[in-house]
């Protein structure tokens, strides 16, 4: 195994994971990424081979006939996954934070509903928060589910960037209701929303347009839902009461936030292994470009900033399996993870010369990739935001 991203303590069925996973990376993954990936080609036989591995269901509970594994397996498998292409992690993502919703904060009725199912990959979960122009500010959303009569909820409004938006058949969706009470925060509300995959008209009062044009981030279905008065029963409420939509949100961004960082550790650490690869076969002034000391300088840089992002990520995956609150270490991960994911694969970028311009080598698709890391799951600047505020709480200043 190369030296980098090693990480200790792993009992041996951690280790055997991580070993089915890279194989699988390594021979079904990084030799087509680049073609789908230009193609913006949905992964459907990897997607398939992931279903087969068990890694949708990694930590739905044995009971709900999951793995039942940790988060920090979960994050290393993404890791190795998004080393091969970070789409595919996207896929693994979104479905994940739904899952571990629903076994956090959900009713027993829907765990065994949808974790069993979850857990095969038959259904696959999408969620939403943000809107069209609300950026970062979870509060201002306006998409509102109304009570009616029947004791039923009709939901009308727009949410946007919905990852899996079209292939996924189970959306968590945070609107607006009326709980009476005095805070926003306390006024929103998670629905398990259900629908069939694909584009159009999903589900009676739900429309999923179609993909979203992005600069990187292809093969992975990025997407708007519109609702108009969509009629859902009550008890699809996550945790049967409402009011408490942004508290189960904010939790599953957390481990979200760890997955971000993971992608981000399996971007540069891929970016890193194609550097040096790179450098010990170009040639200039009659010697490899890899003898020359700013490459060297370069290159020691690269791991170096592979290997603390990696630590942090693994720290901030630690804490949440202790059953411990990681604001503040989902965020310094996800914001240093992403960071230096950039900074590396510009590195790397830099090292390939003219061809990492070039679409025949795989550094232009991770440069593309690498962007999203600043934005994904919360910028850097909410991030800062986050942990700042943190950092005074804890030492405030006595008297």
């Amino acid at each position: 195994m190369p030296r980098l991203c090693q990480t200790e303590g792993l009992t041996e069925d951690q280790i055997q994971i991580l070993k089915a996973v890279r194989t699988f990376t390594e021979e079904k993954i990084i030799p087509v990424a680049t073609e789908l990936e230009h193609a913006d080609e949905y992964p459907t036989e990897i997607v398939e081979g992931l279903k087969e591995l068990g890694v949708f269901g990694l930590m739905i509970p044995e009971e709900y006939d999951g793995l039942g594994e940790s988060l920090l397996t979960y994050a290393l498998v993404v890791e190795e996954i998004a080393r091969g292409w970070m789409s595919v992690s996207g896929v693994i993502n979104t479905h994940f934070i739904v899952a571990y919703m629903i076994m956090q904060h959900g009713t027993e009725e829907q765990k065994r509903k949808y974790l069993p199912r979850m857990a095969t990959g038959e259904v696959r979960g999408s969620f939403s928060m943000s809107e069209p122009g609300l950026g970062s500010d979870v509060s201002a959303i306006s998409t509102k589910a109304t009570r009616l009569d029947d004791g039923s909820y009709s939901i009308t409004g727009q949410k946007m960037w919905l990852t899996n938006g079209g292939s996924s058949n189970l959306m968590a969706v945070l609107v607006k209701t009326d709980e009476g009470a005095d805070s926003v925060y306390k006024n929103m509300t998670t629905f398990l929303v259900e629908k069939e995959s694909g584009f159009g008209e999903t589900a009676p009062g739900l429309t999923i347009p179609g993909k979203i044009d992005k600069m990187g981030y292809k093969g992975i279905d990025t997407t708007e839902a519109v609702f108009d008065n969509h009629v859902i029963a009550a008890d699809q409420i996550l945790g049967g009461v409402g009011g408490k939509g942004f508290y189960q949100m904010m939790d599953g961004v957390e481990v979200g936030r760890v997955n971000v960082a993971a992608r981000a550790c399996g971007i540069a650490n891929r970016a890193f292994e194609l550097a040096i690869d790179y450098a010990q076969q170009r040639e200039t002034f009659g010697q490899q470009i890899a003898q020359h000391q700013a490459i060297q300088f370069r290159l020691a840089e690269m791991a170096t900033k592979v290997e603390a992002a990696h630590a942090m990520m693994v720290k901030a995956a630690r804490i949440k399996d202790r059953g411990e609150r990681n604001d503040v270490e989902a965020g310094m991960a996800k914001m240093l993870g992403a960071e230096y994911c950039n900074e590396v694969v510009e590195a790397s970028f830099r090292i390939h010369g003219g061809y990492g311009y070039s679409k025949e080598y795989e550094i232009e698709r991770l440069y593309r990739e690498s962007a999203f890391m600043l934005i994904g799951e919360g910028t850097s600047d909410i991030q800062k935001m986050i942990i700042g505020r943190a950092m005074l709480k804890e030492y405030a200043r006595k008297g």
